[in-house]
């Protein structure tokens, strides 16, 4: 037995960056940003933090899918950007929602994340292993973006998206997944952590992290891309990966009602619609007002389509994600 999501939430930060206010970081300006990203303003983080937006889109899926708390078995929570990495941010979120029975881990696949979130309470459901599992994906990339670098700080920004699924008897599901380690260099970001304890001598009263400082290029610790090896792979492998899906599932394209794509440059997404072959009508897109939210992208495109009412039961959907890794996906599901 597969599951359904029954509920959906969302959260982005009040504070919005318009592609106007980066001029003052770098050499861009609005019209630059929008011709080669569709981008046109992010939301950032002041006060909240990753965690904190996590809580507050599983609470919105809460309450529309009328679940009570301790009615959820397990919280997945995928970000890459967490602002703590002890306790993990799902056990944080249990704790915050009083989901007192949920066994809780974090994931790791950026963009593609919470797609595999989906697809790992999916395979816990058909074991018989959960009922009810609260996903979410949860980002707070504005504190790893280095803002003097253009090529990635007028792309990424901050929010977070949840949705509950409820194991059902007349739920759908297929999905195929895929990784290349050998294409990681394309995303990057390093933690420095190996660096502060291998191969330094570190004097007595000498703090660690101060030692390190010469060995670690600071750059090396905010997220790096090569935008057109990105570029490249997206627009390759995610109509590759969705027509696989499509094929294996015995559906047609014109058997979908909406395509549900990683939201991370419009031009990605147009060469996208066009290798597939359907209609922009059948792929909404908000990236002019989130930018890249990297795992939360998805759940928050989710949710907006639901609240719209654009997204209506038994409607039949492909959800993708592309990113670090490399990692691609494509889900299948009836709503």
């Amino acid at each position: 037995m597969f599951g359904k999501i029954i509920g959906t939430g969302s959260y982005v930060p009040e504070r919005v960056v318009t592609n106007t206010c980066l001029e003052q970081y770098v050499d861009t300006n609005d019209e630059w940003i929008r011709e080669r990203t569709g981008i046109a303003r992010r939301h950032v983080m002041e006060q909240e933090t990753t965690k904190d937006m996590a809580v507050l889109a599983a609470k919105r899926a809460l309450e529309m899918a009328a679940v009570a708390p301790e009615e959820i078995d397990m919280i997945i929570v995928s970000t890459l950007s967490s602002d703590i990495a002890l306790p993990s941010t799902a056990c944080y979120v249990q704790d915050k929602l009083n989901a007192k029975n949920a066994v809780c881990f974090d994931l790791n696949a950026a963009c593609t994340g919470f797609i595999l979130a989906y697809n790992t309470v999916q395979t816990y459901m058909a074991a018989g292993f959960c009922k009810t599992a609260l996903i979410i994906g949860a980002e707070g990339l504005s504190k790893l973006v280095d803002w003097s670098d253009r090529g990635t700080c007028i792309l990424f920004a901050d929010g977070a998206g949840a949705a509950i699924v409820r194991a059902d008897e007349t739920a759908v599901f297929d999905t195929v997944m895929h990784a290349d380690g050998g294409q990681g260099d394309a995303l990057t970001m390093k933690t420095g952590f190996a660096e502060r304890v291998r191969g330094i001598d570190v004097e007595p009263g000498v703090e660690v992290l101060e030692a390190n400082q010469n060995i670690l290029n600071e750059k090396d610790t905010y997220i790096g891309m090569d935008g057109q090896a990105v570029f490249r792979f997206a627009v390759k492998q995610v109509p590759t990966c969705i027509l696989e899906l499509m094929e294996k599932c015995g559906i047609k394209e014109e058997d979908i009602d909406l395509f549900l794509l990683h939201q991370a440059n419009e031009r990605i997404v147009k060469s996208i619609v066009k290798r597939i072959k359907t209609s922009m009508d059948k792929v909404p897109m908000n990236l002019q007002e989130y930018g890249n939210t990297s795992s939360a992208s998805v759940p928050i495109l989710l949710d907006e389509m639901v609240r719209q009412e654009k997204l209506k039961k038994g409607d039949r959907v492909i959800m993708a994600g592309f990113g670090a890794g490399l990692t691609w996906c494509a889900s299948y599901l009836e709503f």
